[in-house]
């Protein structure tokens, strides 16, 4: 029957799918290739009995089969990308955009801007307005490509130097390149999104042009403003820009802070803990104890030299002075239950000294400050170091042994 046969056709449907997604999973290109063959023939069968629309979905596993399958060529990829842009043209803007994302990692710089140049002058009725947000990314990797072609011409004539600049056919095109960059890129970044590569190539553009002002106004717009979503790459560009310009160090703080609220193991947390303890201001310097600490929470900073070198200097600094031990207190009270077997256990301890003296020479001092002199980590760091007579190892156990008293008053 009719009905019969309509669920027949759902389940060898669903059944086939789901051996292409565990083929793709799988990595077996081949096999989920065959599947999906049947799937289509399949199709082209019972399209007329089943009102489903099933274009996007053998264009996204279609896409994914052929760029890794080790038999597909360019040549095929195009000419199956081709035909997906004729399925339906409420897909067609994203089939050209992907395509085009292919061609570039393909090397196919020319191709990828002839395409984007093609769907850019694509026009179908209200499907134009519809997809008009398609249609300004579409613009935007014009403008990219653009960029790139200005990029180009601009390090040929650096390289000629001074007289590079008086050939004037070479440098009316680059420029060329820039107004038509600029005009695309400008467009894009207006709207609320992740727009990074697009923004430092803009911005880019303006620096060279001398156009300070607008690229101040773009980094602030696009890190300040509510509608944006939360990118931390906008203030580390708005950040390195600064520093570009030369701005006073209460503009760069003023930066780094909000990007070490939103990721605290950020690699500029360095420079932040830095410019912090330099600071005459003390809610600054206890700022900066704060940051490196919090950076340090993080695997990823275990074994951060220059980390563990901020810190060392800074909880040698408040040791000596023996002020603001109610700071270094504070941050430890919250890590003592775990940072000993994260940061200084004796396997630890073997491992930086083979690998690293000087980390283990900073992490010894921190371990020996906030743990005592009898800290694992720091005897056998302090015994190693001592037993290859190195000066400064022999002072580093003075040291500590010297102020273990600190170690009483910040375990409490």
């Amino acid at each position: 029957s009719s009905n019969e046969h309509k669920l027949n056709f759902k389940k060898s449907k669903e059944a086939c799918l789901s051996y292409i997604q565990d083929a793709l999973l799988q990595k077996q290109w081949k096999r989920a290739a065959e599947f999906l063959t049947c799937y289509v023939e399949s199709l082209e069968k019972d399209y007329s009995r089943e009102h489903i629309g099933p274009s996007e979905m053998i264009w996204r596993i279609g896409t994914e089969i052929l760029w890794h399958h080790s038999q597909s060529s360019m040549k095929e990829f195009n000419c199956f990308m081709e035909q997906m842009k004729t399925l339906g043209v409420k897909r067609y803007l994203k089939v050209c955009l992907e395509h085009v994302f292919h061609l570039l990692c393909d090397g196919q710089i020319d191709e990828a801007y002839q395409n984007l140049s093609l769907a850019e002058s694509w026009r179908f009725g209200e499907q134009t307005a519809i997809q008009d947000k398609e249609m300004k990314l579409v613009q935007a990797y014009r403008g990219l490509l653009d960029y790139y072609s200005w990029s180009k011409q601009k390090n040929i004539l650096l390289e000629q130097g001074e007289d590079g600049f008086s050939d004037l056919a070479v440098e009316q095109e680059m420029h060329g390149y820039f107004r038509k960059a600029a005009v695309n890129l400008k467009e894009i970044i207006k709207i609320p999104g992740v727009w990074d590569i697009f923004v430092k190539c803009y911005v880019d553009l303006l620096e060279f042009y001398g156009d300070h002002n607008e690229a101040r106004q773009v980094l602030n717009e696009y890190a300040y403003n509510s509608k944006f979503p939360a990118n931390p790459n906008a203030h580390v560009y708005l950040y390195q820009f600064l520093k570009r310009q030369r701005e006073p160090k209460k503009s760069l703080i003023s930066a780094l802070k909000i990007l070490h609220d939103i990721v605290p193991s950020h690699e500029l947390m360095i420079d932040f803990n830095t410019m912090l303890q330099k600071s005459k201001k003390r809610k600054k310097r206890r700022l900066g104890l704060e940051v490196i600490f919090a950076a340090l929470d993080y695997a990823g900073w275990k074994e951060n030299a220059k980390a563990w070198s901020c810190l060392a200097r800074q909880v040698k600094q408040i040791v000596i002075s023996e002020k603001h031990l109610d700071w270094i207190k504070q941050e430890w009270n919250s890590r003592k239950d775990w940072w000993p077997a994260f940061h200084f256990s004796r396997y630890l301890a073997k491992r930086n000294w083979q690998e690293d003296k000087s980390l283990s020479y900073e992490k010894a001092l921190v371990a020996g400050i906030l743990l005592g002199k009898g800290c694992k980590y720091f005897k056998y760091v302090s015994h190693q170091g001592c037993k290859a007579q190195l000066k400064r190892f022999r002072m580093l156990k003075k040291f500590v042994n010297r102020h273990n008293l600190v170690y009483l008053k910040i375990s409490g």
